[in-house]
Parts: structure tokens; C-alpha cells; sequence
């Protein structure tokens, strides 16, 4: 029996992608989904885990012809396997009603931002999923079994976050469309408004009174999600010591640079002064917009990395999207579009919560979302020849680039002052304890009560604020510990990478050829450099 020829196998397993996930396709820019939304009844996720494992079956099967092709097709088993994992063991679409939302709304945001289509196309995609819209609620009524109840109670905070995208937003496109067009998309919505209502009631009356589940994914699946998401070696346990050790060596750093700061003063107390100081609401966005100025002027200055071409456009919120934004969000182009143009977004609030915003944070915040972090990273994925390193990635190496980003710019001298400084070290402890409460509540039975107090504790945050990370955290297993984890695994990769180079290393070339790999684990960056295990 012949072997299938891996290069057409990849494109089949990108058509299965975009079949199963018609709104990826939507946000990757490619053409032929945008009409449909996912069908994640039963039925159709027992056909689409045969689907699944006759594909991991085939790229088994399968014969790179070379190095590069080897690395990713790994990338791509490892990709189908927690796929195959998540949909047959974790099942979201039965345990978490807002797995069901997100797909919906992303779906339906996406359609009204992107800019790789025309007005008129994207109003005909958003009548053909408004009208998909009742068809996918009721499949996802009688989907749902018994959710644990901060899945239904997040859930309910999102749909009431959704309501602008139908009352206000959608609207609002309609009426851009030609005549006939904007007949159609408003006679769907007026179908796909009451099915909204109709599973909100659902939501908050039948599913919240079964809503009885344990969060948890359990050891052996966390520990999956390590080896096969992650690609790393670690279990949960080791990688909980290193949490810990990690907080502990964060905050003596922090009393260390306080106490150099202002002698005497508690580096709680500190962060609290310092973000007394912040733009005022009218000079917001500018202020974000002068960071990623000042942030990409400094990466390109200084040769830190190759700085592709791709404006980041940082704007305010639109309001319709302010209540699932309620502080900022990067949307990264499509890694299959034409436009290179990402967009940063700003939601101004109140004038008691611009604190969010201190004028010390801003710069972090810059070259975490943009340069070098996702923004460039997002650019450099977009122009692999590779269509793997377009879209197969791990928030292991995503999220843990943007945070080694804020150390090796520290260490480049990017920093203006010891208080920009003092909150990188900060966002470090933040992460470090994302890195013990995600370990915490997959697989020693935390509570979500016990991580709010931990949190509030570690990092002096408000209730509101605390919950809202621990329910992302209880629904992303994996996802929290990945910032941290991932800033230390490129760090050792560039000391692996400059030992090898000796006096030819340099950050660009070190920076050029990560990137390179898109979001792959950072081990599969490891192999196809020929650097062994660390």
C-alpha cells in the first residue's frame, strides 16, 4: 500500500480544520466557511472523531522528506491527538455552555471586523450564520448534560456580554448593506434574536439547577495536555515546584527593588501608589499608541529582531464589543489573509478604573501585544511557506514569547525608568502563580473560592477581578501556566543556541530563527535545530 504523500495530507487535515471549524477558517482568512457555524451535536462529533483519528492514522502513516516536514508533521499529531483528547475525554461541548457562545459570537464578530472581505460578502456570510444561529442553539440545548456550575455562571456573564453584538452591532453593519442584502441579515436576526433569549432562560434556569460537575480535568489528562499540547516532559507536579520557587523568588525581588524604589514602603503599597499615576481618558488610546510606536522604533533600532511590514492599528473599543473587552484585546490578521494589519483595542472605562492603565504598565503592555511580541510574532507566522507554522501553535510558545519579549527588552535597556522595571517583575509573579493555581485546580482539588483568596493574596486584587481569572482558568486547562513556562523554556533555548553560535550569536539571528518556527512547541523548535533536550 502506497504512503500517502504528506504534503497533500497536510492540505486534507486543513480542509478537515476548517469543516469542523468553520469560524477559524473565517479568522484564519480563508474563503468557502464563512456561511456555517460548527455542529457540535453528538452525532456530529462521533463523525468527526472518526474524521480525526483517520487523519492522525494517515500522518502516522505518512513520509516527510525532510527534517522541517518531520517537525511539523509531529506538530500536527500532536495537534489531532489533543483534539481527538479534548472532544472524546474533556467534552466542552457537553460540560461547558460557554464553548457554545464563543463559537457563536467569534463567528459573528468576526464577520463585522475583518477587513480581507468586502461589505457585501461578509453581510451574506452573517445572514447565513444569523440564520444557522437557531439551529446551533437548540443543538447545544440539548447537548449540554451537567456543566460544574462556574462554567454556567460564566456562561450567563457572556451572553449578557453578547447582547450588544445583536441589538446594537449587528444593526448597526445592516446598515451598510445594500437594500436586499440588509432585508436578508435583518430578517435572519430577527429569527436569531429570540433563540438568543430562549438559551439564556435556558442557561439560567434548567442547566444552572443541573449544573452540579466537578471543573477539573483530573491528573492524567492535565498531564496529557503537558506532553502532547505543550510537547513538554514535565508533569504536573514538577512543573507546580517550579511555580512556587518561582513566586517566592519573584516577590524578594520585588521587596528588593521596592525598598530601592521607596525605602520603607511595602511593594504592595507601592504598586498601589504607582498606579496612581495614569493618562487620563481622553489620551487613552494615544498613550497605548505612543508605546507600540516607541516599543517597534526600539526593537528595529536596535536589531533585536527582523521587524516585518503589518501596521498594528490601536483604536478604541468599539462600543458594541466593550462589554466582551472590558480592558484591552489584540486581533491578529488572518494567517491565510492578504492584510498584514492587526488591531489593538482599547476600552476607555470610568474614571475609577483608569488605574488599570498605569503610565508605567503601558510600555509592558506595548511590546507584549506588539512589538516583539504577538503582533510581530502573528507576522512572521503569516509569512512561513510552511502552512503548519501558520496555525498549528501552542500558548506555550505564543504566550511565553510575549512574556520572555518583557524580560529580554528589560535586559536591552527598553525600560525608561526602575518603576517600569518594578511592574515587569510584577507580571512575572503574576504569572507565576497562574503556573501553581492552574496545576492547583486540575489535579489537587482546589476550589475556585481557595484561587480567588490565593490570588487576592499573592497579588492584592480586587474580588471582581480575581474570579474572572479563575474562571478562565478553570475552563483553559493548560493555558495559565503556559506564560511562564514558555519564558523559561526560550530562555534556556537561547543560552542552549548561544553556546553553540559562541561568537556569532546574536539576538536578531537567535529571534529570526524561533520565529521561524511560528507557534510550535518549543521542544520541536529545540529538534529541528539540532540542539537535543535541554
Amino acid at each position: 500500500m502506497p504512503r500517502p504523500d504528506y504534503r497533500e495530507l497536510v492540505r486534507s487535515y486543513l480542509d478537515l480544520r476548517w469543516h469542523l471549524d468553520p469560524v477559524a477558517a473565517t479568522q484564519a482568512g480563508v474563503g468557502g466557511h464563512d456561511a456555517r457555524l460548527g455542529d457540535f451535536s453528538r452525532p456530529q462529533i462521533k463523525v468527526a472523531l472518526a474524521a480525526l483519528k483517520a487523519m492522525a492514522a494517515a500522518f502516522e502513516y505518512s513520509e516527510p522528506a525532510s527534517l522541517d516536514e518531520e517537525v511539523d508533521q509531529t506538530a500536527v499529531l500532536n495537534d489531532l491527538r489533543v483534539t481527538i483528547a479534548r472532544f472524546e475525554k474533556e467534552k466542552p461541548q457537553e460540560l461547558n455552555p460557554e464553548f457554545h457562545l464563543s463559537h457563536l459570537f467569534d463567528g459573528l464578530f468576526a464577520l463585522l471586523l475583518r477587513t480581507d472581505r468586502s461589505v457585501e460578502e461578509r453581510g451574506r456570510a452573517l445572514t447565513g450564520r444569523l440564520r444557522e444561529t437557531p439551529r446551533f442553539l437548540q443543538d447545544a440545548q440539548a447537548t449540554l448534560g451537567r456543566p460544574a456550575q462556574v462554567f454556567s455562571e460564566t456562561a450567563l456573564a457572556v451572553a449578557a456580554g453578547g447582547r450588544a453584538l445583536f441589538g446594537e452591532a449587528i444593526p448597526e453593519f445592516a446598515a451598510r448593506l445594500s437594500p436586499i442584502a440588509r432585508a436578508a441579515a435583518l430578517e435572519a436576526l430577527e429569527a436569531a434574536r429570540p433563540a438568543m433569549e430562549e438559551f439564556v432562560a435556558f442557561l439560567g434556569g434548567e442547566l444552572a439547577d443541573r449544573s452540579d460537575a466537578d471543573f477539573a480535568i483530573g491528573r492524567d489528562q492535565f498531564d496529557f495536555r503537558l506532553h502532547f499540547g505543550h510537547a513538554l516532559r514535565e508533569t504536573a507536579p514538577a512543573l507546580l515546584r517550579y511555580g512556587e520557587a518561582l513566586i517566592r523568588e519573584t516577590e524578594l525581588d520585588l521587596e528588593r527593588r521596592a525598598e530601592a524604589l521607596a525605602p520603607g514602603v511595602p511593594w504592595r503599597a507601592l504598586v498601589e501608589r504607582l498606579r496612581q499615576d495614569h493618562p487620563g481618558g481622553d489620551g487613552l488610546v494615544a498613550a497605548y499608541g505612543g508605546a507600540m510606536e516607541r516599543a517597534r522604533r526600539f526593537v528595529a533600532e536596535r536589531g533585536l529582531v527582523t521587524v516585518p511590514d503589518g501596521p498594528l492599528e490601536v483604536v478604541e473599543t468599539p462600543s458594541f464589543m466593550q462589554p466582551l473587552i472590558p480592558f484591552a484585546a489584540y486581533d491578529p490578521p488572518g494567517a491565510f489573509a492578504e492584510p498584514r494589519t492587526g488591531w489593538f483595542y482599547v476600552s476607555v472605562p470610568e474614571e475609577a478604573q483608569l488605574r488599570e492603565h498605569s503610565a508605567h504598565e503601558l510600555a509592558l503592555t506595548a511590546l507584549h501585544e506588539g512589538y516583539p511580541g504577538h503582533h510581530l510574532q502573528h507576522l512572521m507566522a503569516q509569512a512561513q511557506p510552511s502552512p503548519v507554522r501558520r496555525v498549528v501553535w501552542t500558548p506555550l510558545s505564543v504566550e511565553g514569547w510575549a512574556l520572555y519579549c518583557e524580560e529580554m527588552m528589560g535586559e536591552e535597556g527598553f525600560f525608561l525608568d526602575p518603576a517600569e522595571a518594578f511592574f515587569q517583575r510584577l507580571h512575572l509573579l503574576w504569572r507565576a502563580v497562574r503556573i501553581v493555581l492552574d496545576v492547583r485546580l486540575h489535579t489537587e482539588g482546589m476550589t475556585v473560592a481557595q484561587a480567588v483568596r490565593f490570588m487576592m493574596e499573592k497579588l492584592d486584587l480586587a474580588r471582581e477581578s480575581a474570579e474572572a481569572e479563575v474562571r478562565r482558568y478553570c475552563a483553559n486547562p493548560g493555558n495559565p501556566l503556559s506564560y511562564a513556562v514558555g519564558r523559561r523554556e526560550l530562555l534556556r533555548l537561547r543560552e542552549d543556541w548561544r553556546r553553540r553560535a559562541g561568537a556569532g550569536f546574536t539576538l536578531r539571528k537567535f529571534h529570526d530563527e524561533v520565529l521561524s518556527y511560528g507557534g510550535l512547541p518549543v521542544s520541536l523548535m529545540r529538534w529541528g535545530m539540532g540542539l537535543g533536550e535541554s
